[in-house]
């Protein structure tokens, strides 16, 4: 029988690439993760993971045991769900901003589900101050978005610089006018732009709008003009254009924001894996 603790470090640490990382996560120690690798490799008697001094990396054994790995812990998760003392039912509608999805949210959707089959989750992708005003209403219940310096809704995740962003800084910047590639009103990081150059008195136009990233993204990466982001979540293909070259962009804070009166224990629930795989990260 192979060890579901050891699979769940083994599933963690192809996910992060880090051992140091997966140990975070699992708020265990790194030792662990590396004693459960080791013996679970010893119990298969195949080497299941190819390290060395710049990555950690699955072998073909460890490619083949991966969907096994995760097939497992799934089952056992529902089991606990269903016959568990704390079963969690119901539904939750979580609110994520378009930036966060794509570069972060996969594994937090995967171990929720995984955790917590018998909730029904529903998610909304959309600009922050839009997933605000939805959850104003009622129709969300956990946000995870952006917010400008100064504002206190939410609890603050971590705070990350804008940055300028092109696939050819200097030809971005030949003309006397800026092209900008934005999200439409009313996004955080085009007010953040706008407000900026117009402080320096910098010409701009708008030459695309989007309200996915990936649109954004690939408009910036057929050269149309600068893009804006958190420097965590610059796209590939992309350059940071120099601090000297534009006016300095504020930076933005990441929250998480629960609305009143929704239920507690699956907003906690899901919480806890929205801090431990983002904050710790971020804020180390």
């Amino acid at each position: 029988m192979l060890n579901l603790h050891h699979l769940n470090s083994f599933v963690m640490l192809q996910q992060t690439g880090s051992f140091t990382e997966a140990a975070a996560r699992l708020r265990i120690g790194q030792s662990t993760v590396t004693q459960h690798i080791q013996r679970l490799e010893k119990s298969l008697g195949r080497q299941l993971v190819f390290r060395d001094t710049h990555q950690v990396k699955l072998t073909a054994e460890g490619e083949a045991l991966l969907g096994y790995a995760r097939g497992m812990l799934d089952m056992n998760g529902k089991v606990a769900s269903l016959f568990g003392e704390s079963r969690l039912r119901g539904r939750l509608r979580l609110g994520v901003s378009e930036d966060v999805v794509a570069s972060r949210l996969t594994s937090i959707l995967e171990d929720f589900i995984r955790l917590y089959p018998l909730v029904d989750l529903e998610l909304t992708v959309a600009l922050s101050a839009v997933l605000y005003q939805m959850q104003d209403i009622g129709d969300l219940d956990l946000v995870l978005a952006k917010r400008h310096i100064g504002e206190t809704h939410g609890r603050l995740l971590y705070r990350e610089p804008l940055v300028w962003l092109a696939r050819d800084p200097d030809l971005a910047l030949r003309g006397d006018v800026l092209p900008l590639i934005a999200f439409p009103p009313p996004s955080i990081t085009r007010r953040v732009a706008q407000e900026a150059l117009d402080r320096e008195k910098m010409a701009w136009r708008i030459v695309c709008t989007c309200g996915s990233l990936s649109g954004l993204t690939a408009a910036a990466r057929a050269g149309m003009g600068v893009l804006v982001q958190p420097r965590s979540m610059a796209p590939a293909g992309l350059k940071e254009i120099p601090a000297d070259r534009l006016p300095v962009l504020e930076d933005v804070e990441f929250v998480l924001v629960p609305r009143r009166g929704a239920d507690a224990a699956l907003m906690e629930a899901l919480s806890s894996l929205i801090v431990a795989q983002i904050a710790p990260q971020n804020l180390a």
